[in-house]
């Protein structure tokens, strides 16, 4: 039986550089998809497949992210003072356990690799999961439950993964395939950011990874890849051949928030989502059509 995942580990130390100036003292976590930044929408999915120990992989200017999953004392007492019930359950929404969450530092920007690397003494022995808040999942049953439930079933690492246009593959891990059920797909190679010419296939990797703790021994060789970072693609690509290693096209339909289009599509999409703002979101689009 496989150990359960129970530790998420959430790198958040990028510094957002494609959405200056609204970056420049506010992180890129934080920007909010229609009322709920970013970083919230991942932990809750974390939350909701059983995750129990959220740890934060941080650097210099994100303290907003702490502040964001504590209580604000203030402002929950003017709320509560004003009778402001819905208001109030919203600001204590995010807020997690005493002694669930961690913080720690990634003082260099080395690479998805590195911010992992750094949370090794959090995680110990035993299988985790990563998730990347710029991939953002809409999802009737969340992304990683659907990865948890398959890795409950395997016991080796696991990671979401889509097709992506051909001309696009030198943006992500991309895959080599071997068995391939339409769902799951068993991972015989990883290559990091390839080009298009030489892509074993359009498989990609998004925000998703159920890895066992073997990835940090691998990491710990420090070797550096594509872009001169210490890549997380490379560290799982040498553990092929051991436990099992599988991609999961999940269900549900995944935005990537680290681009402005995206963030935008993410927004709208959310918006039709509620019912409180659907038709006005529509209405607006038409004016815009």
């Amino acid at each position: 039986m496989a150990n359960r995942i129970r530790k998420a580990v959430f790198p958040v130390a990028g510094l957002g550089t494609r959405f200056l100036p609204a970056t420049k003292a506010v992180p890129k976590e934080m920007l909010p998809v229609v009322d709920r930044p970013l970083i919230q929408y991942a932990v809750e999915e974390a939350l909701a497949a059983g995750i129990e120990d959220i740890i934060f992989v941080t650097g210099r200017g994100k303290s907003a992210i702490e502040d964001h999953f504590d209580h604000a004392i203030e402002l929950e007492g003017v709320l509560s003072g004003r009778g402001k019930e819905a208001e109030l359950a919203a600001a204590r929404g995010p807020v997690l356990s005493a002694g669930r969450i961690a913080y720690t530092r990634q003082q260099e920007a080395l690479g998805l690799g590195h911010a992992v690397w750094c949370a090794r003494e959090f995680v110990g022995d035993e299988p985790f999961a990563v998730l990347l808040a710029d991939d953002l999942v809409m999802a009737e049953t969340p992304c990683l439950k659907q990865m948890v439930d398959v890795h409950e079933r395997t016991g080796g690492n696991v990671v979401a993964v889509m097709d992506v246009p051909r001309e696009h593959t030198n943006r992500y891990g991309i895959l080599d395939v071997g068995a391939d059920d339409g769902k799951l797909a068993e991972i015989t190679g990883l290559v990091e950011k390839p080009d298009p010419k030489d892509a074993p296939s359009t498989l990609s990797i998004i925000g998703r990874y159920i890895l066992l703790p073997r990835i940090f021994s691998e990491l710990d060789r420090h070797e550096k890849g594509a872009g001169g970072e210490i890549q997380l693609t490379d560290a799982m690509a040498r553990m092929i051949g051991g436990a099992p290693f599988d991609g999961l096209r999940f269900e549900g339909r995944r935005f990537d928030c680290g681009d402005k289009v995206g963030f935008l599509e993410a927004n709208i999409a959310f918006a039709l989502a509620r019912d409180d703002l659907a038709d006005s979101v529509r209405k607006i689009l038409r004016e815009y059509h």
